[in-house]
């Protein structure tokens, strides 16, 4: 039987904080949906114009688009990416925190409910191209690898500040999950199966949905120790 390893709440962010970041992230967010969804112009031609520039590149470079299909289908891939929340829920759990371990995979599981709802109702469509380098299937907006990378490496890092990780530690994860949020985005724009808005829009929706589970997991915790210590 294990004892349970309590996480320590003053190590987590302040939920004012996680809450004003979840905000302004949402707030980004829904102006991008309104303007995708609105079409509007300006946006559109940035998207073409930059759709079509990485993929005359692709196509002139088979050698990096190999090496973007690894990336976007193996290191960075979705599954790839909740199967690393799964094996930190697991852990959670064997170490007693199971609290924290229903938050978080009830998070994942909510981020990708909200993702696949999202495209449903955008229904946007992806770049189409003659000569394509790679495919992708369903509605484009927002960006699935593009938002799952930014929760479940948002939700990686926030556990690791949790569990007191040194500073050395957690700045070499927080380096990596941001060159893994931007690689992802990057690979799925130089295969031309997404537009830069539909990347930016899952970061964006990602980036909200991991700083309003931080707040809320930091108020419930701070409200908790406070019954608790009432009670006594």
């Amino acid at each position: 039987m294990h004892s349970p390893h309590l996480a320590r709440p003053d190590r987590s962010p302040r939920p004012t904080a996680a809450l004003a970041g979840g905000a302004v992230c949402a707030a980004l967010f829904v102006v991008l949906l309104a303007l995708v969804a609105a079409r509007w112009a300006p946006l559109m031609s940035l998207d073409r114009t930059l759709a079509d520039a990485l993929h005359r590149h692709a196509v002139a470079g088979p050698g990096l688009v190999r090496v973007s299909r690894v990336m976007t289908d193996w290191t960075w891939d979705p599954v790839t990416m909740r199967a690393l929340v799964a094996a930190a829920v697991v852990a959670l759990w064997w170490r007693g925190a199971r609290l924290l371990a229903l938050w978080v995979a009830v998070t994942s599981l909510l981020a990708a409910l909200l993702q696949q709802g999202l495209k449903a109702a955008v229904g946007r469509e992806r770049p189409e191209w003659p000569d394509p380098v790679d495919t992708a299937h369903y509605a484009a907006f927002p960006s699935g690898h593009a938002m799952t990378a930014a929760v479940s490496c948002g939700l990686l890092v926030w556990l690791l500040r949790l569990y007191g990780a040194g500073r050395v530690l957690w700045a070499g994860a927080l380096g990596v999950a941001v060159v893994s949020v931007a690689g992802v985005g990057l690979t799925r724009l130089h295969l031309g199966v997404h537009w830069l808005s539909d990347v930016v829009g899952g970061v964006l929706l990602g980036g909200a949905v991991v700083a309003l589970t931080v707040a809320g997991y930091t108020w419930d915790t701070a409200r908790r120790a406070s019954g608790t210590a009432s009670a006594v």
